[in-house]
C-alpha cells in the first residue's frame, strides 16, 4: 500500500522542477496579455451544485463528471468546465450591469474521461470572458486577444480556426430531424465520418441540395476563400447570414494584423451546446488536441436570470506547457545570481542577497560547503 501511495491515480500527474517553471512562466505571460486588454480576474469555486452543469447548459456530460455529495445531501461536481461557473457568477453578482464585463480567471477542471483516450482528467485553463457585447468587434477583441496570448507563451506555428454554427444549424432546419437524429449526425460530422452521415441523410430522406451542403460541410475548410465556396452550397438564409458574418469578422481581424493566423473549418462543430454563433480553436504543431477552444454562448447566462450575450474561451495550459517543454526544456530559465559563503562572511552574503532582491534580480544563498555547479546563466558571488 506504501508504494501505491507513491503514485497518482490515472489522469493526473506531479508537475515539478523545470517542467513546473515552465508552466509557470506561460501562465505569467497569458495573464499579462489579460490584463492589457482590460479583463479583471475573478475565481469560482472548485466544485459547485451539480445543477449548475446539469444536461440541459450543454457542457460535459453527466457521466464524465466528479459527484460527490455535502452533509446536507446536495450532490456537488468537481468543475468539468469553467464558463457555466463565470455564467452563474455573472448572473449573481452582475445581474443589473448592461455595460461589458470583462472577466479573466485561471482554474482546473476535472473531466472523468475514459482511460483509453489518454487524455489529463485535470487540466490547468486560463480563460477571457466578455458579457453584455453582442457585437461582431466583440468576437473579434477575442480572437485578437487569443493570438496576443499564443504569441506571449513564445509559440510561433499556431493556427486559429473558425466556424459559425448558424451555417449547421440553418442546414438541420431543412431536414426536420429529431433531436436523437440530429444528435447522431452532429456526432458522426465531428469524427469527420462522412459514409455514416452519408447513411443518415440517405435514410431520413433530405434534400439533394441540402445532402449535398451537409456532406461537404467537412470539406469546408481553409483561408478566407472557403467561405465563397460555402456560399455556393445553400441559399439558406440563416447559413448565409453565418458566412456573410465570418467574412466581416476577418476583415476586423486583419485590421488587427492577425490574420495570417487565421483560418475556417465549417464542419467544426462543438459538443458544447451551448455555443450560439463563432466557435474557434487553436492548433500547433506538437499538440494532437486543440490548445484554445472558445465561443459565443449568447444563451447560457439566460438560464440563470440574467439576459445577457456573451463569448469567452479556455487556453489549456497543460497542452502549451507541454510543447514548449518538450522542445525546450530550459525555456523558463533566467538569469539568478548564486552567492557562495563561508560561515565567517554570513552577514555580508545576507546584505548582498537582500539587496539584489530588493532591485528585482533573483539571488539565491549558498554555503561554500554545498558549493556546485549552477548551469549557464548565472552571476556566481562568493563571501569567504
Amino acid at each position: 500500500m506504501k508504494n501505491e501511495l507513491l503514485h497518482t491515480p490515472d489522469g493526473v500527474r506531479d508537475i515539478f522542477g523545470n517542467e513546473s517553471a515552465v508552466k509557470r512562466k506561460i501562465e505569467n505571460s497569458i495573464s499579462g496579455v489579460f490584463e492589457s486588454f482590460g479583463y479583471n480576474n475573478v475565481q469560482t469555486p472548485t466544485f459547485e451544485y451539480f445543477d449548475v452543469f446539469s444536461e440541459k447548459r450543454g457542457s460535459v456530460p453527466s457521466k464524465d463528471l466528479y459527484k460527490f455529495f455535502d452533509r446536507a445531501g446536495n450532490t456537488l461536481v468537481l468543475r468539468p468546465d469553467i464558463t457555466p461557473s463565470i455564467a452563474r457568477l455573472v448572473a449573481k453578482n452582475y445581474k443589473d450591469e448592461t455595460k461589458p464585463i470583462k472577466l479573466c480567471y485561471n482554474g482546473d477542471t476535472f473531466i472523468n474521461n475514459s482511460e483509453l483516450q489518454g487524455k489529463l482528467k485535470e487540466i490547468t485553463q486560463l480563460g477571457c470572458e466578455l458579457i453584455n457585447d453582442d457585437s461582431i468587434d466583440a468576437d473579434a477583441e477575442m480572437i485578437a486577444l487569443v493570438v496576443e496570448s499564443l504569441k506571449a507563451t513564445g509559440l510561433e506555428d499556431f493556427m486559429v480556426e473558425i466556424c459559425e454554427v448558424d451555417f449547421y444549424k440553418g442546414l438541420i432546419s431543412e431536414c426536420g430531424f429529431d433531436k436523437k437524429t440530429e444528435h447522431a449526425i452532429r456526432r458522426a460530422i465531428i469524427d469527420k465520418k462522412n459514409f455514416e452521415v452519408e447513411s443518415i441523410l440517405e435514410e431520413q430522406k433530405v434534400p439533394s441540395n441540402v445532402k449535398d451542403a451537409l456532406l461537404n460541410l467537412t470539406e469546408l475548410f481553409g483561408s478566407v476563400e472557403v467561405l465563397d465556396k460555402a456560399l455556393e452550397l445553400t441559399d439558406n438564409e440563416l447559413s448565409v447570414k453565418s458566412i456573410n458574418r465570418l467574412k466581416e469578422l476577418y476583415s476586423i481581424l486583419e485590421e488587427y494584423g492577425v490574420a495570417k493566423y487565421i483560418s475556417f473549418d465549417l464542419g467544426m462543430i462543438s459538443n458544447f451546446t451551448y455555443y450560439t454563433g463563432i466557435i474557434f480553436k487553436a492548433y500547433t504543431y506538437g499538440s494532437g488536441d486543440e490548445i484554445v477552444a472558445g465561443g459565443r454562448y449568447d444563451n447560457l447566462i439566460g438560464q440563470f436570470d440574467k439576459d445577457a450575450a456573451a463569448i469567452g474561451f479556455a487556453i489549456y495550459v497543460d497542452q502549451i506547457a507541454s510543447v514548449i517543454y518538450s522542445k525546450n526544456p530550459s525555456f523558463a530559465d533566467e538569469a539568478k545570481c548564486v552567492i557562495v559563503y563561508s560561515n565567517e562572511k554570513r552577514k555580508e552574503a545576507i546584505e548582498c542577497a537582500m539587496s539584489k532582491r530588493a532591485e528585482g534580480n533573483k539571488a539565491i544563498l549558498v554555503k561554500d560547503t554545498q558549493a556546485k555547479d549552477f548551469g549557464d546563466q548565472v552571476e556566481i558571488i562568493e563571501f569567504k
